[in-house]
């Protein structure tokens, strides 16, 4: 049997697995090896599944052995962050008080990939409750950037950016309410996408706990990868669990050469090494052929946390800010990432300036990677869309990666 590395794609392994090349035994077994040799130095799980995820392993390659491939993700090792419940193992958020919850059964997105066949080898860390931007505070410890630990991972979705980045899985679900997918995946040289609202499933996130409501209308299920062409494999198998209307074939779709309209967002907060790696970025999507030009991004959200108010500017979004563009381009983060140390005091020490109006408007948006700063660490890109424009988002970021960094540049752990 073939052997590949830990940084494989989804797109890798579903190759080989279909032509039975490879098997998912020989892929799960290296995937919980790395896991229990790395997950001491990253913190990236909290709990790891190692005997399900052998059995699983088993399993689908019974499964495809007689010819019962699944499709894409069949057999793939996926982490879960902790705020999805996974029935009969604990979903804890990262939060003392939830140390010993079990729920019953498994969120809407977690059956969903179980379904088409996906291996969930583990719940990853995160800052507690989700209400940081730095992964420096759990329960269990804060996750650390695979890239240089004296650097913060990002929050909330700390331990799915580093097991990606640390290739420890080949994706996660996650949940992003303020950026919280978003700017980890930035610190750790990810790709993290948010779909508009209502895309991807948000039942059985903490099934029965009492969360704020204005919380519950920011907060998108979101999806963190090494590859835009991952996240549309899985965004084939999650899209519409949350009743957003169909098909969704996103993987198809980021294929599609379209030539988009993309406006660039006029006061956006960065600084100066963001600025030339947003410019650079800049000319290689010009180079591709599409048409860039200054916009106004819709920053200002002055009823934040009025609920009629939310709804009711999430029904303007398209015609107010995308009547001339399809998407409006800008930095992910508005600082390159703060050490530790820096941010020790400060849960939201990661500035959410540039994320979070795509959270209000409900609107889909993706990082994606756009080089290293003069100590080493990643950029993050963001290209954010009009309601319901998730494949023009997906298909722009595919194509920017493909052209800047085709082969990827992971982070050197062995």
């Amino acid at each position: 049997m073939k052997t590949l590395s830990p940084y494989s794609t989804i797109a890798d392994l579903a190759e080989l697995f279909r032509s039975k090349a490879l098997s998912p035994v020989d892929v799960i077994d290296g995937c919980v090896a790395r896991i229990e040799r790395l997950n001491p130095r990253l913190n990236a799980f909290i709990t790891i599944f190692a005997d399900q995820a052998r059995k699983a392993a088993r399993t689908a390659e019974s499964e495809m052995k007689a010819g019962g491939w699944r499709g894409p993700l069949h057999g793939v090792p996926i982490g879960i962050k902790d705020f999805y419940d996974t029935a009969g193992s604990r979903t804890t958020a990262a939060f003392e008080r939830f140390k010993d919850r079990v729920p019953a059964a498994d969120a809407a997105a977690v059956a969903a990939l179980k379904n088409a066949g996906a291996i969930i080898v583990g719940k990853t860390n995160m800052h507690q409750l989700g209400m940081g931007t730095t992964g420096l505070q759990s329960y269990f410890g804060p996750a650390h950037n695979p890239w240089n630990d004296a650097f913060i991972p990002g929050g909330s979705s700390s331990g799915s950016a580093a097991a990606v980045a640390g290739g420890l899985c080949c994706a996660t679900i996650d949940t992003d309410a303020i950026g919280s997918c978003r700017l980890p995946a930035a610190c750790c040289g990810d790709v993290g996408f948010k779909g508009t609202y209502g895309l991807i499933s948000s039942k059985g996130i903490l099934e029965g706990e009492k969360a704020d409501e204005v919380i519950l209308w920011l907060s998108h299920p979101g999806v963190t990868t090494r590859t835009v062409e991952d996240t549309a494999l899985m965004l084939d198998v999650l899209a519409g669990t949350g009743g957003a209307p169909g098909p969704h074939d996103f993987h198809r779709r980021i294929f599609e050469k379209q030539r988009v309209r993309a406006g660039v967002a006029d006061h956006f907060k960065a600084d100066q090494e963001l600025h030339t790696a947003f410019a650079a970025a800049l000319q290689t999507l010009r180079t591709l052929g599409h048409e860039i030009a200054p916009a106004n991004a819709p920053f200002d959200t002055p009823r934040f946390g009025d609920i009629h108010a939310i709804a009711a500017d999430r029904k303007a979004a398209a015609d107010r800010w995308f009547e001339h563009i399809d998407v409006v381009l800008l930095p992910t983060t508005t600082t390159t990432v703060p050490t530790v140390e820096s941010a020790r005091a400060n849960p939201q020490a990661l500035a959410a300036d540039n994320t979070m109006f795509a959270n209000y408007f409900g609107l889909p948006a993706i990082s994606v990677p756009c080089g290293t700063d003069a100590r080493g660490l990643p950029m993050g890109l963001q290209i954010v869309g009009k309601p319901g424009g998730d494949g023009t988002v997906l298909s722009l970021a595919h194509q920017y990666q493909k052209a800047s960094a085709p082969g990827g540049n992971p982070p050197q752990l062995d």
